[in-house]
């Protein structure tokens, strides 16, 4: 058996090939019977409106390994938005852990015992936007979820790199907001 995983924090940006299809998942994984335990199951019986909290599915009734809980980070209102949400963007977020286990990232032998809570980002223009491609969205949140969980899993970026490289990093939007281009 693998070693105790306690909590470990992971984020991922990927841009996709079409717009609005970008992915920013934020996320912790840990032990069910430790802190993210108690929390998954806090988020899971404490529902917001407007930011519902689901089960990262491949479909219907077919939860993944670890089990992954879904929160969104925008808050939902439309029915577009929740059928884009719930199901391109589900089935992307349970492919992608499921990578991340397949390619050994998370120990297989600890499937049954971690737990992620996933924050994620769909843009609101996604619902507006007739030509939406879902394929490109589905990919893109599959990439991002699995870069999420293997920076998280191997402790990146690492406190050196983020010494080193702080003052080489801007902020895209601090930037935008200095130039007076901050989108509205």
């Amino acid at each position: 058996m693998s070693e105790r995983i306690g909590i470990r924090v992971g984020e991922a940006l990927v841009r996709g090939s079409t717009k609005p299809t970008a992915a920013e998942p934020e996320l912790v994984i840990g032990e069910m019977d430790g802190p993210v335990g108690q929390a998954f199951a806090t988020l899971l019986g404490d529902q917001v409106k407007g930011h519902t909290r689901v089960l990262a599915l491949l479909n219907g009734d077919v939860a993944v390994k670890p089990a992954t809980l879904m929160v969104s980070k925008v808050t939902v209102n439309k029915n577009k938005y929740t059928n884009i949400l719930m199901g391109t963007v589900q089935a992307a977020v349970a492919n992608g852990v499921l990578d991340a286990v397949r390619e050994g990232i998370i120990p297989k032998d600890k499937a049954n015992d971690l737990g992620i809570i996933a924050a994620i980002w769909v843009t609101p223009a996604a619902a507006d936007d007739p030509e939406l491609d879902h394929q490109d969205l589905f990919d893109t949140h599959r990439k991002a979820m699995f870069e999420a969980i293997r920076k998280a899993m191997q402790g990146e970026p690492s406190i050196d790199w983020l010494l080193e490289n702080q003052d080489k990093i801007e902020h895209k939007y601090f930037k935008l907001g200095l130039a007076g281009e901050l989108p509205g």
